[in-house]
C-alpha cells in the first residue's frame, strides 16, 4: 500500500489511520466533520458526506487511493434506531457510492462492521452463523457488508465492543464512561443481562492494518477473548481503582438506551487462526487492559486538541502534484 483513503474520522478511523501513518503508508481521513480527536494528530483530512455520491467521487478521484479502510459513522445505535432512514443513507447507500467511485481502479477496502448484523440469541457468532439484525444499525450495515462484498476484492471485519480511553470523542465508549464515573466513586446504572466480547482498539486497528495488505476477501470476525456481562465488566473496573463495586446497580436492559441493542453481542472467529496475517495479534484480554490503561490513563488520553496539521480552511479537492505534494508529502509518487 502507499495511499490509503480512510472514510471516517472518529475513535476507529483515528487509531487506524494513526498506525497505517507509522508503518510508512499516506493517510487521509475523509468525513462531514473535521477531526478533533487525539487519535487523529497529525493525520490529514478532505471533507465529503458519503451519503453524496459526487462527493465521493470528488474525494476519490482527488487521493488516487491503493486502499479504502470504510469506517464512518454515525455508530450511535439507539440514534439509527430513531432515524433509519438516515442511518440507511451513510451505511447503506454510502457503501454503494464508494463502491461506484471505486470501480475500475485496483484499490483494496476494508469495511469495520459490527456484531449487531446477529440477533444476539447464541451466545457468540462466527463469521459461518446467519445472520438476523437486531436493529436498524444492523441492518444497514448489512447492507454495506454486501455492497462491498459483491465487489470482490474486500473484507469485512466485524468487531465486537470496542474499548479503550476515549475522552475526547463525542459519545465515549462505555469503559471510558464507567471508568470516569467510578474513578471519583460515582454511582453507574448498567443494563442487566447484556453480554460483550469487548476488544481494545489497538487490536482493531492492528487486525484492520494487517488484513488491508493482505489477499482475503469475506468476512472475519475480532472480538475480545472474554464474554462478559457488561455488570460484570463494570464492577470490575471499580474493584481495579479500588471503590466499592457496589456503585455499580443493573438495571433492565429495556429501561436503557441499550434496548435495541442484541442480548448476546459476542462474536469469535473460525478463520483468524488460518490467516498468517494475524499471527501475534491475539486480542487482549479485557481484565489486563482495563489495569494497563487504568494504570497510566495519560499515555492513552491525552488532552484534547486542535491538530496543527489541519487547516482551518477547507482544503480543495484537487487531484494534481501540489495535492499529492500537500497531502502525502514530495516523496509519495
Amino acid at each position: 500500500m502507499t495511499r490509503v483513503l480512510v472514510f471516517g474520522s472518529g475513535y476507529i478511523a483515528g487509531h487506524v489511520g494513526t498506525r497505517l501513518t507509522r508503518l510508512g503508508h499516506g493517510v487521509v481521513l475523509g468525513s462531514r466533520r473535521r477531526p478533533r480527536t487525539p487519535e487523529t494528530r497529525g493525520l490529514r483530512w478532505l471533507p465529503v458526506d458519503v451519503a453524496d455520491p459526487r462527493q465521493v467521487r470528488t474525494v476519490v478521484d482527488a487521493v488516487r487511493p491503493d486502499a479504502v479502510v470504510a469506517a464512518h459513522g454515525p455508530s450511535d445505535i439507539t440514534w439509527c434506531e430513531a432515524d433509519p432512514a438516515t442511518a440507511a443513507a451513510v451505511h447503506a447507500a454510502g457503501a454503494r457510492h464508494v463502491v461506484a467511485a471505486l470501480a475500475g481502479r485496483a484499490a483494496r477496502t476494508v469495511l469495520i462492521s459490527t456484531d449487531n448484523v446477529f440477533a444476539g440469541h447464541a451466545d457468540s457468532c462466527t463469521e459461518s452463523d446467519p445472520t438476523a439484525p437486531a436493529n436498524a444499525y444492523g441492518r444497514v450495515k448489512l447492507a454495506a457488508e454486501a455492497a462491498y462484498l459483491a465487489t470482490g476484492d474486500a473484507l469485512v471485519l466485524r468487531v465486537s465492543l470496542v474499548y479503550g480511553w476515549d475522552r475526547a470523542g463525542l459519545r465515549p465508549n462505555f469503559f471510558t464512561t464507567c471508568a470516569e464515573r467510578l474513578a471519583v466513586g460515582a454511582p453507574v446504572a448498567v443494563p442487566d443481562e447484556h453480554w460483550n466480547t469487548p476488544v481494545l482498539i489497538d487490536d482493531v486497528a492492528a487486525w484492520t492494518t494487517a488484513l488491508l495488505d493482505s489477499p482475503h476477501t469475506g468476512v472475519v470476525h475480532l472480538g475480545g477473548p472474554r464474554r462478559l456481562s457488561r455488570v460484570r465488566w463494570a464492577r470490575h473496573i471499580a474493584a481495579t481503582y479500588g471503590v466499592d463495586p457496589a456503585l455499580v446497580t443493573a438495571v433492565p436492559q429495556g429501561n436503557t438506551a441499550y434496548a435495541c441493542r442484541p442480548r448476546n453481542a459476542c462474536l469469535h472467529s473460525e478463520r483468524a487462526t488460518h490467516l498468517p496475517e494475524l499471527r501475534g495479534l491475539a486480542p487482549v484480554d479485557v481484565f489486563a487492559a482495563d489495569a494497563a490503561l487504568i494504570a497510566a490513563p495519560a499515555a492513552h488520553s491525552p488532552a484534547p486538541h486542535k491538530s496543527p496539521t489541519v487547516p482551518d480552511t477547507t482544503p480543495t479537492l484537487d487531484a494534481s502534484a501540489a495535492f499529492d505534494a500537500s497531502v502525502f508529502g514530495r516523496d509519495q509518487p
